[in-house]
């Protein structure tokens, strides 16, 4: 008769593994601002190194879509972070997993609970607080679901150039942007006369 500790090794760490994916939750990460691929990088080398990967099981910066409009008027598929300077991690917390993740290299802390320090001055101990499973829904549905919003480098004032169209060559002032509509409105000179024209994005082109 053989007992649970005569399983295969294998076998062992996969019953361990499901065990932890069961017991896993989300926790929010603040990290120095910029990092979040860097800490991303460094976090999940450490798992490796410690041999942690059964309890901290995925790490995340959630992004949208978006199109950013290029001086030129093409279009460029970019990526913007849903929480700029907060890496997401996926873990079974105990004391090592959080020094794991509270020890790597630009990580400021967890997101969770302060708590006051009994004597003395100075900032309390922040207890992790994961985040609850309709907040994780709705954070990675944005990021699947999300049409890509669109970003352009222009802005109220700025001047332009009219690249195509019955305006081709028309410089004049934009007076509204609406990254909705891929559209803005600027101000031409028409015989002689300011007048408010729409334009596509990809029409006109930024003078620097």
């Amino acid at each position: 008769m053989t007992s649970a500790t005569d399983e295969p090794r294998d076998l062992q760490t996969e019953e361990a593994l499901e065990t932890a994916q069961k017991e896993a939750r989300w926790y929010a990460v603040q990290v120095a601002s910029g990092c979040e691929k860097r800490v991303k990088t460094n976090l999940e080398q450490r798992i490796q190194t410690f041999d942690v990967a059964d309890k901290i099981i995925q790490v995340e910066i959630p992004h949208t879509p978006t199109v950013k409009i290029r001086k030129d008027g093409k279009r460029q598929p970019s990526e913007e972070k849903v929480f700029p300077g907060y890496v997401l991690v996926r873990m079974v917390m105990s004391d090592d997993t959080w020094q794991v993740v509270r020890n790597t290299t630009h990580v400021i802390n967890f997101v969770g609970a302060e708590q006051k320090r009994g004597s003395g001055r100075g900032r309390g101990h922040v207890k992790p607080v994961p985040l609850s499973h309709s907040e994780v829904e709705r954070i990675f549905k944005q990021t699947t679901e999300q049409e890509p919003v669109v970003k352009i480098d222009m802005a109220t004032g700025d001047k332009i150039m009219v690249l195509s169209g019955p305006f081709k060559d028309f410089e004049g002032e934009v007076i509204e942007v609406s990254p909705e509509r891929s559209k803005l409105k600027a101000l031409l000179s028409i015989f002689g006369r300011d007048t408010p024209v729409e334009l596509e994005f990809n029409q006109v082109q930024k003078q620097s």
